[in-house]
């Protein structure tokens, strides 16, 4: 579940192992990429923590930054 911390939404995300975890980055670089919306992220063996704000905006939570957490949500269900 996303929280909204700071002026940013975010989330970990926890996987089997590294490389689950490094796949799901993967995933979800392509597509950030695609949106030209890119988050900041950290990942720690099987987890990754990502966080969401817009610069462009004042580093605060827009619709772009709802939209991809609903788009990386759906690659971590799939």
């Amino acid at each position: 579940m996303w929280t909204q911390t700071d002026n940013a939404l975010e989330r970990t995300f926890t996987f089997r192992d590294f490389n689950e975890a490094f796949g799901f980055m993967c995933r979800v670089a392509l597509m950030a990429e695609q949106m030209n919306h890119h988050p900041t992220w950290t990942n720690t063996w099987n987890r990754v923590h990502i966080s969401l704000s817009t610069h462009d905006a004042g580093n605060r939570v827009t619709e772009r930054d709802q939209e991809l957490a609903r788009r990386i949500d759906r690659i971590y269900s799939s």
